[in-house]
């Protein structure tokens, strides 16, 4: 440094050499980040080759607060400089502004590296068998405003301000805050008990008897559920109105159930029997059916146009385009079985009685 300076004084003269160490330590300063970012560059492409979930996260997290650091420290280190020669009070607070560029860019990376570890525990690239949405975006968005709370109570106490009244004022005003927030707070329960309980996940189709609700859940946050309904309108509930309704969790069903009835003529009557015996060996036989389930066939009621019996069987599928598949399948053996047995499906018909002819005179006499 000490030739460095000699050459400098030769070269500008003691007037101008703070100038030139500026311009220096500026032109280190681009360098050093363009370096660092083409470091990071072919380490990434090396971690992209791992199947593990750390290695990316920590890289990609570690890129903007590395370079944003030597970048700050830069700066600082020019105005430290600058300060020095212009004999400026400014001076004090660079070494204050470098700790404080610690604190804030450690809090970035930490948060960034929580978001992208939970990005790739969900991503079926980095994991076989991803993880429940749900589960980890609970967890990591607890970890980030653990982050975010701790880095604030940590820049508030490098500032001079006691964290120690700030938790005593906070104790203290905590009643207050609860009465003016009990239905912001009501819906963070009712997120919290959604994480515990888990009655639904981000991704599952759920719908209430009790209220107009039924769509695919896309975010369960602190506050609000959004859930994209069949006509792709998205559909914002606040979490508390979950602890007071019913939710059904048709994703989680195990089978669909195939229930139908079919009606045959009454001049059928005699077919009924071999009708039920072969809708009954169609659906056993059937590679879509679950026959571990009940599989029922019966002749039901005299309906007034008809002759009813019931079809209940459960598909092996849940998924809701394959089950009509299937139940569209079943439905049209059952009428080609009622055609092979020479009888008709029936419908509603009406039969007009005429008298014989001469059989109304012979009334009136």
């Amino acid at each position: 440094m000490n030739a460095i300076e000699t050459w400098l004084v030769n070269l500008t003269g003691d007037t101008y050499l703070w100038v030139a160490e500026l311009f220096l330590i500026v032109v280190a300063v681009l360098f050093a980040g363009f370096l660092l970012n083409k470091i990071f560059n072919r380490l990434q492409l090396r971690a992209a080759k791992s199947p593990t979930v750390w290695d990316d996260a920590f890289l990609e997290a570690c890129r903007s607060p590395a370079i944003w650091l030597i970048w700050i420290l830069g700066i600082n280190f020019a105005l430290s400089i600058t300060a020095q020669r212009i004999d400026s009070p400014l001076q004090d607070l660079v070494q204050p502004m470098n700790r404080l560029a610690f604190i804030v860019l450690g809090a970035l990376f930490v948060n960034g590296f929580i978001r992208r570890v939970e990005r790739n525990l969900l991503d079926p690239l980095y994991m076989s068998k991803p993880m429940d949405a749900t589960t980890v975006k609970a967890v990591s968005k607890l970890f980030r405003a653990a982050v975010v709370i701790t880095a604030i109570l940590v820049i508030m106490q490098f500032m001079g301000y006691s964290i120690s009244g700030l938790l005593a004022f906070g104790g203290i005003g905590g009643i207050a805050v609860g009465f003016a927030a009990k239905d912001l707070l009501a819906n963070f329960f009712g997120g919290l008990m959604i994480y515990l309980d888990r009655p639904f996940s981000v991704g599952d189709w759920v719908r209430s008897p009790d209220k107009e609700i039924e769509g695919t859940v896309e975010d369960i946050g602190w506050r609000l559920t959004r859930i994209r309904t069949f006509d792709k309108r998205p559909l914002y509930i606040p979490n508390s109105v979950f602890a007071s309704i019913s939710v059904e969790n048709p994703s989680r069903m195990t089978n669909r159930r195939i229930y139908e009835s079919v009606g045959i003529r009454y001049d059928d009557i005699a077919c009924m029997t071999p009708i039920v015996d072969q809708v009954t060996a169609m659906l056993n036989a059937h590679p879509e059916i679950d026959t571990k389930e009940v599989i029922i066939v019966n002749f039901d009621k005299f309906a007034p146009c008809s002759l009813d019996f019931f079809v209940y069987a459960y598909t092996k599928t849940t998924a809701w385009v394959k089950y009509h598949e299937i139940k569209q399948d079943v439905l049209l053996q059952i009428a080609e079985i009622i055609q092979a047995n020479k009888a008709e499906i029936a419908f509603p018909t009406s039969t007009l009685h005429i008298a014989p002819p001469g059989l109304e005179s012979s009334d009136k006499t």
